[in-house]
């Protein structure tokens, strides 16, 4: 019996058994494949997300290399043990369509929980290369880039070069990397991700194809066509300069930067996002960005270039209200604020027009002149079925057969047309390899 003047509701609350528990929040696993610094601008997208709403508790875990964070992914789907997210890089798009049953599309789980969605938000160029061929977006655009033209000014002005207007035609660059060379710089140019550069953002950018069947996005049983008359002119001139050091080759990857960094060559083709990069090592030297070049004689160049970069994929088979808050966290990344900071802080394209309309109006693009060079690029013109991105499967270890045959040219053991049609014809092979294991 309870002393007189003490009420029930007093006795539970001092007990502390009658108050109800919190409810618990849903958590969601997000593998990610951003190491170092970018890894901690992921950590602080998760925390961000937490700290905006109670439902729901978002995880970021690293999983290595984009390699590794895919097939992991996939491995432990077949396990049952997946996360809900899975970052996966812009060539593993056409094997995520393949993993059967995998794979919840991001149109489909945003109407399915009635949550706002519009692809005509984000930039055209990015939802382009991973939408199917009826236009649903099947991932999350996230850290996106396309490759630009870093240049030295400092170099430009001393050989009498127009410092504010790179070259934009590739006569153009050639002019100006014999005038760099007169005036003593050893190298006109180099080049990072030569097979993304020179390959496939070049078709894109003169509109041309890299394969049948839209690139790959319209069937399986695509082919390739990177050894077209136009392919073939372009990577034997680059072999012609490569003799003079118009052009000189310096690696697979962006192993070319310290050509640029130290001068040694007064422009360099890679990522959008190398910005921060090129920034911290052009010590001695002002540099400025511009868009990659074209050959005039094509009919309608430039067009639009493509994307690198990764998208956010959810897996299917977790409970459904665990996928209301993957929607949630999708429109949050979304969100003006939030993608313009990501934006600015790490050198990515801005994914959202609003992102972009807002680092503009933040003065951002004015305190750093040429961080909207890839925007412009990418939106120059509206993306067409040759410069809307590519899907090929096995497309990983393709590259690595381009590489390998670009390099036959640049050491002077290939033709041009030699090295293309053997790339198209091994990289054809393994087409149909992929084609057959996803029947």
């Amino acid at each position: 019996m309870l002393s007189k003047g003490l009420s029930a509701v007093a006795v539970i609350g001092a007990l502390g058994i009658g108050t109800l528990p919190a409810q618990a929040q849903t958590e969601i696993q997000w593998w990610h494949a951003m190491g170092g610094e970018l890894g901690q601008k992921v950590d602080a997208l998760a925390k961000g997300f937490n700290e905006s709403q109670k439902d729901f508790k978002v995880v970021a875990i690293y999983k290595g290399n984009y390699t590794e964070t895919m097939t992991g992914a996939i491995a432990a789907f077949r396990a049952k043990q997946h996360p809900h997210i899975v970052q996966v890089f812009e060539v593993g798009t056409a094997t995520m369509m393949a993993a059967k049953g995998a794979v919840y599309p991001v149109y489909k789980l945003m109407k399915d929980h009635g949550l706002p969605f519009d692809p005509k938000d984000y930039l055209p160029s990015v939802t382009g290369y991973y939408t199917d061929s009826a236009g649903n977006m099947l991932s999350m655009p996230f850290n996106s880039s396309t490759p630009v033209m870093y240049y030295n000014k400092t170099q430009f002005k001393k050989a009498g070069l127009d410092p504010e207007s790179p070259p934009k035609t590739w006569p153009e660059l050639e002019a100006a990397a014999k005038k760099l060379q007169a005036s003593g710089v050893k190298c006109g140019f180099t080049t990072g991700w030569q097979s993304w550069v020179q390959i496939e953002n070049f078709s894109a950018w003169h509109n041309v194809p890299i394969g049948t069947k839209s690139n790959g996005f319209d069937g399986l049983d695509t082919v390739f066509q990177f050894n077209s008359p136009l392919h073939v002119k372009h990577i034997a001139q680059l072999g012609e300069w490569q003799k003079s050091k118009i052009f000189d080759y310096g690696g697979r990857r962006s192993d070319s930067a310290p050509k640029f960094y130290t001068q040694e060559c007064a422009m360099y083709m890679n990522s959008s996002a190398a910005y921060a990069g090129v920034k911290a090592n052009a010590k001695d030297f002002e540099f400025g960005v511009g868009m990659l070049p074209y050959w005039p004689d094509v009919a309608g160049a430039p067009q639009n270039s493509i994307i690198g970069g990764a998208t956010l994929w959810v897996l299917d088979g977790h409970a459904k209200d665990t996928y209301k808050g993957v929607g949630a966290f999708f429109n949050y990344l979304a969100k003006p604020d939030v993608q313009a900071k990501w934006h600015q802080d790490t050198g990515y394209l801005p994914i959202t027009l609003a992102s972009y309309e807002l680092t503009k109006k933040q003065g951002f693009y004015d305190q750093n002149p040429g961080t909207d060079t890839s925007i412009k690029q990418m939106t120059n013109k509206e993306p067409t079925a040759n410069s809307k991105g590519l899907r090929f499967g096995n497309f990983v270890q393709i590259r690595d057969v381009i590489n390998e045959e670009l390099e036959g040219v640049w050491a002077g053991k290939k033709s041009a047309k030699d090295a293309l049609d053997a790339a198209v014809g091994r990289g054809n092979e393994m087409l149909r390899k992929f084609e057959e294991a996803n029947k």
